[in-house]
């Protein structure tokens, strides 16, 4: 612990980060998501290496090879039967609170970070966070861009309706931090199958004014058609494919 951070007041002082990853058949996208994750933590660990780091990946009714990459990169994953991304989301958060307390530390000063399995966080991802936190910030909301989009003329629709900026006006479960005693006060997750994140960030608000939001810890996701979640990332691409064509939006996955 470097003598500034021993300064900061016990309350904002962060000792473990718990990152939950829902996953539900992503057997195709795992491995480059965890990959992406694992260095995150490193970076992490070089830097404040008395920080406990905990990776939750929350298998949600999954029947493809996904828990077995989870293992492969050294993890066990956490099997969930919620069948939707916002319990799985909570279930995941669950279980971080529990090997916490186990630990002795405080809602307080655990920092729940999370994304989704078809996504790659940057390696500063988790120390930025870190450090907005350290700084006084509750929670942390960032921004999201497609990659691998197949048409070049979706991609391009997608950055002319996207201002992606300090101060953005965007909610990505994909790009999400918080305290965990934050995330309690805002009463957690909703069990839904869509919007889940909007839901805790617009509870967040409406509590405290100590969050941000911030393009600093962009995260790319996967520019696929067919998602994993009604409503969500993949959807919206899929609209605009069909805008730029004139055809119907694929359906999406199960």
């Amino acid at each position: 612990m470097s003598a500034l951070t021993a300064l900061l007041p016990a309350a904002d002082r962060i000792a473990r980060v718990a990152v939950v990853v829902p996953a539900r058949n992503e057997e195709e996208l795992i491995s480059s998501c965890l990959d992406g994750l694992l260095t995150a933590g490193r970076e992490l660990s070089g830097r404040r290496p008395e920080i406990d780091i905990d990776l939750i990946v929350v298998a949600d009714r999954c029947t493809d090879a996904t828990e077995q990459l989870v293992r492969e990169h050294g993890l066990v994953p956490v099997r969930s039967d919620h069948g939707n991304v916002g319990g799985a989301r909570a279930h995941g958060v669950l279980r971080a609170l529990a090997r916490a307390r186990r630990t002795g530390v405080v809602p307080a000063q655990l920092w729940l970070a999370g994304t989704d399995a078809d996504s790659i966080v940057p390696p500063h991802w988790l120390s930025t966070q870190v450090e907005f936190a350290e700084a006084g910030t509750d929670a942390v909301i960032g921004t999201v861009e497609p990659r691998d989009v197949a048409d070049s003329l979706v991609l391009r629709r997608w950055h002319d309706r996207h201002d992606l900026r300090e101060g953005h006006g965007y909610v990505h479960g994909a790009n999400l931090g918080m305290r965990a005693s934050t995330y309690l006060a805002a009463a957690g997750f909703p069990h839904t199958r869509r919007d889940e994140d909007v839901a805790l960030v617009e509870a967040i608000r409406r509590r405290t004014d100590r969050w941000i939001a911030t393009d600093s810890t962009r995260v790319s996701s996967s520019g696929r058609l067919t998602g994993r979640c009604e409503g969500g990332f993949a959807d919206y691409l899929a609209g605009l494919a069909a805008d730029v064509t004139g055809g119907a939006p694929p359906v999406t996955a199960p």
